[in-house]
């Protein structure tokens, strides 16, 4: 299938480890000229020399940026289309927030959780819909979590924040669809990433128990038996940014190895 990206013009925030730096290395694999974007300098120089040493493309560039500062935001996008011209594709991503009981967490907590996890993805969403409107073309995956469709136990402000993200995606997904930009919603379920490991670590010392226990209970919910790689979720993130998806908009999809059960 050819996803009709070559040389397109993506956006992908947060890429400089995990999930975003898998969807910004399988973007590059497609031919699309990539600007990535995190807070930290040296795990961008990083994640860049990897992503050209595993395709042999040096179409991908880096800028920091701190997510819950628009000013720096506003530069980013600026960035992107001095070297590209314009923004075709915009990944919206974001670490998640600390995980936590109700009790234990604060005004400052709650606040941080939604500067990062939704105000952000407004911000860098306004920045950009100029130039998808423009040429009449866009598409925007707003990367978020498993909790839109299920909670999860002891991250309160993710199950908070995160649905939002689905919020906005159905309500702009309306407003914008006459301009033929496409925005989705994915959320991934238990993808093997260091956020994944912390949560576990987190889990094993709340409960008294190892590391390895957590993950073969957690493994044991998943009908595949087993966690989930980032090019898994990679690969289905640049499908509905890509030009082979022409119809689908304001979706949220589950990248989870069916774990989840809501429907």
């Amino acid at each position: 299938m050819d996803l009709n990206l070559h040389g397109k013009s993506v956006i992908i925030t947060a890429a400089s480890k995990g999930l975003g730096k898998a969807v910004a290395l399988e973007f590059v694999k497609n031919g699309a000229h990539v600007l990535m974007s995190s807070r930290d300098e040296e795990a961008l120089k990083k994640a860049k020399a990897e992503i050209i040493e595993q395709t042999g493309k040096d179409s991908i560039e880096y800028i920091v940026c701190d997510m819950k500062k628009s000013d720096q935001i506003k530069r980013m996008v600026q960035k992107a289309v001095t070297l590209y011209g314009t923004v075709d594709v915009l990944i919206n991503n974001a670490g998640g927030p600390p995980a936590g009981m109700f009790e234990d967490l604060t005004d400052d907590d709650w606040y941080h959780a939604f500067e990062l996890n939704l105000l952000s993805f407004v911000r860098t969403i306004r920045e950009v819909l100029p130039f998808m409107k423009r040429q009449q073309s866009g598409r925007i995956v707003n990367l978020s979590s498993s909790s839109i469709k299920e909670s999860i136990d002891q991250l309160l402000l993710s199950n908070t924040m995160r649905p939002g993200v689905l919020g906005l995606t159905k309500s702009l997904s309306q407003e914008f669809g006459p301009y033929q930009i496409l925005i989705n919603t994915v959320g991934p379920g238990t993808i093997m990433t260091d956020r994944i490991k912390e949560l576990n670590e987190i889990n094993a010392k709340s409960r008294g128990v190892s590391v390895e226990q957590v993950i073969q209970e957690k493994e044991s919910l998943i009908p595949f038996n087993r966690f989930g790689q980032p090019d898994e979720f990679a690969k289905a993130v640049v499908f509905l940014a890509s030009g082979a998806n022409t119809y689908i908009t304001g979706q949220a999809l589950i990248v989870d190895g069916g774990m989840v059960k809501a429907l």
